[in-house]
């Protein structure tokens, strides 16, 4: 590690010198490398090494945040320099400042993170794992003609974060994904479809040729896609799709939000905001999840919370400064880059599993929509209300009929999590933002 923990002490000691009553320090080392394959040909190698030292000070109510790649001496002295000068001239704000020393972790847990498998491939085989999941998915079916490739990609990171109120820690972590988006054609029509699996550990990760199958079927399913007519029906969201209505909540929950009065949940605390069968959860301390960490990027320790509990918001997402504007303690959801002050973020966040399992919930609806992917970005986060482009299967009499594209489905968030008549057994805490199959009661469903 190029910047460790003794230069960071050091650094932080300087800023004491140069005025600042207070500082603190994100310093992200990383490796990636990617391999893109399309029809068996390479089309792209990257590799790539970075590293970036975001410094913060505070003069007083007044901070400023600056960052560099140049860890040199003269380099670390201009930053220095740029920081404190830029603290001078910024608006005094009441609310910045360190979280108490206190409440900081006082250990870093151990949740397995790092694969060093990963690194013992070769390129060539790096390579393999892409071929092998674009040649499985161009292999089973024959009208798999087409694809737009497949993609091997894996990132090795070194996280540190210090303070001058005395917390000093750093923690590695890898990922590791592969995907592939075929092509079938039937009759003139053409559709794509894709499948991915995303791990920490390549240990973890789905075979290739799982990975290009389930790509394959999905693209397959696709073909002989019809328009439906608009009307109010029951809609059930795949557990892909279904996520997709989380990270909404996500950006209503966030500290920020609630503060500029920008939040559907503002005021909505200890009330009820979902059906009672649901309940969501954050957990940075999941061994190997995704989006893990044993602190946040203000040094407050990893713990698991429970956001909405059968129905009833029990927490919102802060860090320090939302929570001071808030005038509540933070969450532990600080999130930062080097180039920017501490914001909102989430870990592992998720709709715990239900009892049903996917095939009984469609089974429930006589007639409505499955929705298997979702476009454009139609959501107001203040009003709640949500407009989004689908695709999927229609549903009748509890089975999948045909496919169906060209809609859009609307409603409005709050009404919606109040409508949740179905949760599947099928979360797959696989991703940073995980939810079960889900059916809403009743959508407006617009088609031609």
């Amino acid at each position: 590690m190029e910047f460790d923990l003794d230069r960071a002490q050091d650094l932080l000691a300087r800023a004491a010198a140069h005025e600042a009553t207070a500082a603190d320090i994100v310093y992200i080392e990383g490796e990636s490398f990617s391999a893109q394959v399309r029809l068996g040909e390479i089309e792209k190698i990257s590799s790539a090494k970075g590293k970036r030292l975001g410094l913060r000070v505070f003069l007083g109510k007044r901070s400023a945040t600056v960052a560099t790649s140049d860890l040199h001496p003269e380099g670390l002295d201009a930053l220095l320099r740029s920081a404190c000068d830029a603290a001078r001239y910024a608006e005094e704000d009441d609310f910045s400042g360190l979280p108490e020393a206190a409440l900081c972790a006082t250990e870093v847990l151990e949740l397995d993170l790092v694969d060093a498998q990963i690194h013992t491939l070769s390129i060539d085989e790096k390579i393999d794992f892409a071929r092998r999941a674009e040649q499985a998915a161009l292999a089973h079916d024959p009208r798999i003609t087409n694809s737009e490739g497949a993609d091997f990609r894996h990132t090795h990171t070194q996280v540190l974060y210090a303070a001058s109120h005395g917390f000093k820690q750093c923690y590695p972590a890898s990922h590791v994904d592969l995907s592939v988006s075929p092509i079938a054609t039937e009759n003139g029509e053409m559709q794509r479809d894709y499948w991915y699996s995303a791990r920490r550990q390549l240990k973890a990760l789905m075979p290739p040729e799982e990975v290009g199958k389930i790509a394959a079927e999905r693209t397959l399913r696709r073909l002989g896609s019809r328009k439906i007519l608009t009307q109010q029906v029951p809609v059930v969201f795949d557990a892909e799709t279904a996520s997709s209505l989380l990270e909404h909540w996500v950006s209503a929950l966030s500290g920020y939000a609630l503060y500029k009065q920008a939040s559907f949940l503002v005021g909505c605390l200890g009330k009820p905001v979902a059906a009672p069968e649901v309940t969501l959860e954050e957990n940075p301390t999941l061994r190997q999840g995704l989006g893990s960490r044993p602190f946040d990027a203000e040094g407050l320790p990893a713990r698991k919370k429970t956001v909405i509990s059968h129905g009833i918001l029990s927490s919102y997402l802060l860090d320090t400064y939302s929570g001071r504007k808030l005038g509540m303690p933070s969450t532990g959801n600080a999130s930062r880059s080097p180039d920017d002050p501490p914001s909102v973020g989430v870990t592992n966040f998720y709709m715990t599993a239900g009892k049903e399992t996917p095939e009984a919930i469609i089974g429930t609806v006589s007639s409505g929509l499955y929705v298997t992917d979702l476009m454009g970005f139609g959501v107001n986060t203040i009003t709640g209300d949500y407009s989004r482009g689908a695709s999927g299967f229609w549903i009748e009499n509890g089975h999948i009929s045909y496919p169906v594209e060209e809609i859009t489905i609307a409603g409005n968030l709050k009404d919606m999590f109040f409508q949740i008549e179905g949760m599947g057994t099928d979360l797959e805490l696989s991703r940073r933002i995980s939810a079960p199959t889900l059916k809403i009661a009743r959508m407006m469903v617009a088609g031609s």
